[in-house]
């Protein structure tokens, strides 16, 4: 049965550990895992009742709703202040679910073009395949927000903190702009995590995560969730995703849940690091530029500070010597491991224009900033001063 305590008053770092918990009647500590793809009805006409209408603690098949599922939705929604959630099998599963859900042939969607790979991917062929219109801005310039939202725009999208170089979007400006012609916003929040951004209560209607990420935070699943009003969820959302197969399993809502008690502590922790990181290298012999929302340097620090309670466990590198120069970096270092994740446990180095941003063209890595030479650093939960060393010490080699 769900546990329905009073949570709104929780900060957000107890919701992470209580929000939405459900106990059988063995009253476990630990939530339980119901690795079950289909339920039992005790009648015929309970099962033809259910497909009706199925109450909050009635399920029917996995891919439609299961109750380890449910309470990671629960939770995540509590802590995001959200009224609803459904969670995906991958953060992608998340992103395309959002945006296809709502949309038709005919539609126009406006997007910052700092983007993830993917998520440029669904924006400029999925959707624009199906006849709906994508246009592309510059997303830290209101002026172009404003040029490009129209009476017929149905949906905005952005990062709230791009991948990877770390461009941040005026959520309430841009907000108020969309909402003047009706449209939605939806924002994949990823980079800002779940601790410290309130993206919701800044004008957000939809956000996304890769659960992969920060949420589990150690390497070992994939997930996603989409969180809105719970007409969106309910109406928009979950028609969708149950029909075409994009539900998360119950074994890794199960690690998610497990993953969210520890996310306030491990975020901040890395959080902290990065920002020592960012310190250490600013100016260090081999890098063009260190690029850190909590760096003075960074165009958009004064936004960060606003909308952001710390500026997040990202950093990215300019390596002088173009491609060559960030390979010959990235092959030097020892502790940090090239890998194409992120707000992971272990620091992880990645070069965007070779990997996650490879299938874009000259140009549009051009126009997105990502350069030859540019590395995204996730920062890890190592100690700090080992990081440095490591990252000072493959500088050298440049």
């Amino acid at each position: 049965m769900k546990d329905t305590a009073q949570k709104t008053q929780w900060s957000k770092r107890t919701r992470a550990v209580h929000a939405g918990t459900r106990r059988s009647q063995y009253g476990e500590l630990s939530e339980a895992m119901f690795l079950t793809q289909g339920f039992v009805y005790p009648t015929a006409e309970a099962a033809e009742q259910r497909f009706i209408e199925s109450g909050p603690d009635e399920f029917i098949y996995a891919r439609y709703g299961n109750p380890t599922v449910a309470m990671f939705e629960d939770r995540i929604a509590a802590l995001e202040g959200a009224e609803a959630a459904f969670a995906t099998a991958s953060g992608m599963a998340a992103v395309n679910g959002a945006l296809v859900s709502m949309l038709r042939a005919g539609d126009h969607v406006v997007s910052s073009r700092a983007l993830f790979g993917s998520c440029h991917y669904i924006l400029d062929e999925v959707l624009t395949r199906y006849g709906v219109e994508v246009t592309f801005v510059d997303g830290t310039n209101l002026d172009e927000w404003r040029a490009a939202v129209s009476a017929d725009t149905k949906a905005v999208f952005f990062e709230s903190l791009s991948n990877p170089t770390l461009e941040l979007i005026d959520i309430p400006a841009v907000a108020e702009i969309a909402h003047a012609v009706g449209a939605t916003v939806i924002c994949d929040n990823v980079f800002a995590t779940p601790v410290f951004s309130d993206a919701i209560a800044q004008g957000v209607d939809v956000v996304v995560y890769s659960a992969t990420k920060h949420i589990d935070g150690q390497g070992r699943c994939l997930g996603g969730v989409i969180l809105g009003t719970e007409q969106y969820i309910r109406k928009t959302v979950e028609p969708y995703l149950k029909h075409t197969g994009g539900a998360m399993s119950p074994f890794n809502a199960w690690v998610m849940l497990k993953s969210l008690e520890t996310m306030d502590l491990r975020v901040r922790a890395q959080a902290a690091s990065a920002v020592a990181v960012a310190e250490a290298l600013d100016g260090v012999e081999g890098l063009a530029r260190v690029i850190f929302p909590g760096l003075a340097s960074h165009p958009q620090h004064a936004l960060a500070e606003q909308l952001m309670e710390q500026p997040g466990t990202m950093v990215a590198l300019e390596v002088t010597g173009g491609q060559a120069g960030a390979f010959r970096f990235l092959n030097a270092l020892e502790i940090v491991k090239i890998s194409n994740n992120l707000g992971d446990a272990k620091s992880i180095a990645t070069h965007p224009a070779t990997t996650t941003h490879q299938r874009l063209s000259d140009e549009q890595r051009a126009e997105a900033g990502i350069s030859s030479g540019l590395v995204r650093l996730s920062i890890g939960l190592e100690d700090p001063a080992d990081l440095i060393a490591d990252l000072k010490g493959a500088l050298a080699q440049v």
